[in-house]
């Protein structure tokens, strides 16, 4: 998302509408959310010092193409490549290119979409590019659990900003835990997802629990929390796409497809076991 993605977010967020599928869809998106799956591990596993973001979106595209799929972000209002490659002060929407040979100790975020037969898959990861820091260990896992007690609360009943209590609360204890203080990026966020990659509503990270529309079974939400070793405060590149951590601090970026089943959420986006 650049700032006009960020624009649409906003539009379809203010109906505060969720669209209900049939059993049957939500298996479309899981094949969709797996050839993600494939994808993001495929590039996690290539992800070493020397090798170029430009290469790791060549595989990615190759990957999706060869599953039978479409890359989601290429051509997305005008994006260039197939992922999102996000390296230490990044946050989101870094554009793969030749010039960005990942080194020992980068953080790299990923994402990644694809879609098959109409439906979506979209999913995150942030990869350790070699030995890493322990602060940037730390700020990762802390992404990482924040989006988990997210997932967790995508039930039946609940109140969308349930969510976003609890991915803000995991943020603030796993800060506490780590004697930290970790910047949540209020100004983007999750939202609901299906045969368009963006759909209502926007799922913000932070907020009241207890607010927004209840969740039914068959609604399906990219949960997508991100974290700054800093303020939190953001700048959108020249180039229209890349957004930064205004003081410099590196970030982090995890995110799943999720739908919301009568058994639980369901994690669309999960690898296989």
């Amino acid at each position: 998302m650049s700032s006009r993605v960020l624009q649409v977010l906003r539009r379809v967020g203010r109906r505060h509408t969720i669209e209900v599928k049939s059993p049957a869809e939500l298996e479309a998106m899981r094949a969709a959310g797996l050839i993600v799956a494939r994808t993001l591990a495929a590039v996690t596993e290539a992800a070493k010092p020397g090798v170029t973001t430009a290469e790791l979106d060549e595989l990615a595209e190759q990957s999706i193409r060869d599953a039978g799929a479409v890359p989601s972000f290429q051509g997305y209002h005008g994006f260039p490549a197939s992922i999102c490659a996000s390296v230490n002060e990044q946050i989101v929407h870094g554009i793969p290119s030749t010039a960005q040979t990942l080194a020992q100790g980068d953080l790299l975020s990923v994402d990644c979409g694809a879609i098959l037969d109409g439906w979506h898959g979209d999913s995150a990861v942030t990869i350790e590019v070699g030995e890493v820091s322990a602060a940037d260990r730390a700020l990762s896992a802390a992404t990482k659990a924040a989006m988990w007690a997210g997932v967790k609360a995508v039930v039946p009943g609940a109140r969308l900003t349930d969510i976003s209590f609890a991915v803000q609360s995991a943020a603030e204890q796993a800060a506490a835990d780590h004697g930290a203080e970790y910047g949540m990026v209020a100004e983007y966020g999750g939202h609901g997802i299906g045969r368009q990659m963006h759909m209502d509503p926007f799922l913000p990270n932070v907020g009241k629990p207890g607010q927004g529309p209840r969740l039914r079974a068959g609604m399906a939400l990219a949960i997508e929390p991100m974290l700054t070793a800093g303020t939190g405060d953001t700048v959108e590149l020249e180039d229209g796409w890349t957004v930064v951590t205004a003081d410099g601090s590196r970030a982090a970026h995890w995110e799943h497809t999720v739908a919301v089943t009568e058994d639980g959420p369901r994690v669309l986006t999960a690898p296989e076991l």
